[in-house]
């Protein structure tokens, strides 16, 4: 996988799993304040794509993971 493809990954999981602990409807549902950390993981995919800068990405890369095209 590539670093662009593992942040992307990472993103969709952490939105996932924050809505599950979020939402009063969900199973799994812990507080309403999750839904702060689905909006941070919004902001910083929207951040990225304006500004085609990512940390997490340049993480990756320094960890050995090859860079996405």
């Amino acid at each position: 996988m590539t670093s662009w493809q593992v942040v992307r990954l990472l993103a969709g999981t952490f939105i996932l799993l924050s809505l599950a602990l979020g939402v009063p409807g969900s199973p799994l549902f812990v507080n309403t304040w999750w839904l702060a950390f689905t909006a941070f993981v919004g902001a910083n995919l929207l951040q990225s794509g304006l500004t085609k800068w990512c940390l997490l990405e340049n993480i990756l890369r320094k960890l050995g993971i090859q860079p996405g095209c």
